[in-house]
């Protein structure tokens, strides 16, 4: 027969074992307070809880009384509070209180007086927390000879620590909750992200047109799910073809909103008109006037037309990159003309323009700034050098060319991942 330690040993080691895997703090508390009524010779217990209410209203969270078990964190409206009366005293006492004649400190008219019945003895056991009682167990007895004075210290700090610990599985139980709540909302969000970028991409050309005299290639890609680079090709009529490339300023959701607004705008003027700088004047007093009047946004662009008649190109630029010509081996930079930025209404008069004769063999490469502020793991940007490094290899394709530049940015990027939208749009001369 095991002597009473080694049973109670026993009892407390299957105790914590139990816990240690528990994570509901309603089942935890049930446990323990079976296993401590048992080690305890505890006939009865009220557990009282202050916390966010105003003196003296205190809240009853668990009572051996009851027939029903009750989460106090789960169900707090369902729970009885009380103000003043013995309860009231232990609850706000902020230390541990021995009582051993009980029946004699109990009023008639005691608020919680029906959680005393048939008890002559309690103690209550303060759990602390920022130094203050919020918590407390008050634990009672039939016959005040079964309290041992001499466990009760021990009791005090024990009812403290399986308070913190009890609060820890309430926290986590609470993270686990907010963790669930965020991801769900993440995942909402990121379907709403998707959604958009494969409307954006639904506004790019699906498949390049069959231009007289030029073989096209182009390549798109975001940093997130939507983004602010758009290109786009259009039939001008007369056997003239528009090349549009632009970058809206950031990425994300409000770039893709702007560069919609970009391409209905643009699709609604470009086919008009055969002077690419009214094209982009016409552009920036559409987006400064409805769209961009804060100045928290602009748009970049390129717009060139094609003759395929005679093989000239009349382009005009507003702040964006200058497109790279390849010509006999040679890199040229399409920057004779220039301008700023689309929305902010500066501009009075037209884009200037500039028109250059194409020859075959030619290859013209519009980017946006994602391709050459691209870096490396150590911080360095692509730049127009790489990237002109990247053309002068033997390409005699559009496709090809694409291919040179995406090959060579790999190589220099490496793992990193890209943070502005990258886009490519190609053309050869043939």
């Amino acid at each position: 027969m095991k002597a009473a330690w080694q049973e109670e040993m026993d009892a407390v080691v299957e105790l914590m074992q139990y816990v240690s895997q528990e994570t509901d703090p309603q089942l935890a508390v049930q446990r323990y307070g079976e296993t401590a009524r048992q080690l305890l010779s505890i006939d009865a217990f009220v557990s009282l809880s202050r916390r966010g209410l105003e003196a003296p209203q205190y809240r009853v969270t668990r009572s051996s009384s009851w027939v029903e078990s009750i989460d106090p964190w789960l169900q707090p409206d369902r729970l009885p509070v009380f103000s003043d009366g013995l309860l009231g005293e232990l609850c706000y006492n902020d230390k541990p209180v021995i009582i051993t004649d009980l029946s004699s400190r109990v009023s008639l008219n005691d608020p919680a007086a029906q959680y005393f019945a048939g008890m002559k003895a309690l103690v209550a056991l303060p759990q602390y927390d920022n130094g203050q009682s919020l918590n407390t167990l008050v634990a009672m007895f039939s016959d005040p000879s079964r309290l041992d004075l001499a466990r009760i210290p021990t009791m005090v700090w024990q009812s403290t620590l399986w308070g913190r610990f009890v609060l820890n599985l309430v926290l986590k139980r609470q993270l686990d909750a907010a963790i669930v709540q965020k991801r769900a909302a993440f995942d909402a969000l990121d379907r709403e992200f998707k959604t958009v970028g494969q409307m954006q991409r639904a506004m790019l050309p699906g498949k390049l047109p069959r231009v007289p005299g030029l073989e096209l290639a182009a390549h798109y890609h975001t940093s997130t799910r939507a983004g602010g680079d758009y290109y786009d090709i259009f039939d001008c009529g007369d056997g003239r073809w528009g090349l549009l490339i632009a970058d809206v300023s950031g990425h994300g959701t409000p770039a893709a909103v702007i560069m919609a607004v970009t391409h209905a705008t643009a699709h609604l003027h470009c086919p008009k008109t055969s002077d690419p700088g009214r094209l982009l004047s016409f552009l920036d007093a559409q987006l400064s006037a409805r769209y961009t009047r804060d100045g928290s946004m602009f748009v970049t662009a390129f717009y060139a037309i094609y003759d395929s008649r005679d093989r000239t190109l009349s382009y005009a630029r507003a702040g964006h990159n200058p497109p790279r010509l390849v010509r006999d081996g040679s890199i040229r930079s399409l920057d004779c003309v220039g301008g700023v930025p689309l929305g902010f209404g500066l501009v009075d008069e037209p884009y200037e323009a500039h028109t250059l004769p194409l020859h075959p063999g030619d290859h013209l490469l519009l980017y946006t700034d994602g391709i050459t502020e691209a870096r490396n793991p150590i911080g360095d940007m692509f730049g127009v050098e790489n990237l002109d490094a990247t053309l002068s290899r033997n390409c005699s394709h559009a496709d090809e060319i694409i291919g040179s530049v995406l090959n060579g940015l790999n190589e220099f990027a490496g793992e990193t991942a890209a943070a502005d939208d990258q886009t490519l749009f190609a053309a050869s001369v043939v």
